[in-house]
């Protein structure tokens, strides 16, 4: 069985919403570990990352290789979903896993993207 994925960390997943030919994207994991743990939940909340970090959008997080293990890249935090625990794919290699306040940073930006003042 694979392992529970834990809030924070980066996996990959090939989203719904990307072109069939696209290959698996990382995400991070958003939900808590209660649910990512929980033998009856089937599905985990991510925050998908992209390698587009030229544009400045008011609901992008802006993270560095040395805080990921990755390129540089940026959390599209409007594009926060829910994906099935079976669809996720552990990296094949350590990555980074980012800290409670960056999560909580996500919390705000998808705040914004809902048109809700941030806190």
């Amino acid at each position: 069985m694979k392992r529970a994925p834990s809030r924070g960390e980066i996996w990959y997943a090939k989203l719904p919403t990307d072109p069939p030919d696209k290959s698996p994207r990382p995400v991070i994991i958003v939900s808590l570990d209660v649910r990512n743990r929980h033998p009856s939940a089937s599905t985990v909340l991510v925050a998908p990352l992209t390698g587009s970090v030229e544009k400045d959008f008011e609901t992008h997080i802006l993270l560095s290789p040395g805080e990921t293990g990755l390129h540089a890249s940026s959390i599209r935090c409007e594009d926060l979903t829910v994906l099935r625990k079976e669809f996720l794919i552990e990296p094949k290699f350590p990555l980074r896993t980012l800290s409670n306040t960056r999560i909580c940073q996500i919390a705000d930006k998808v705040r914004i993207a809902m048109g809700c003042p941030a806190k």
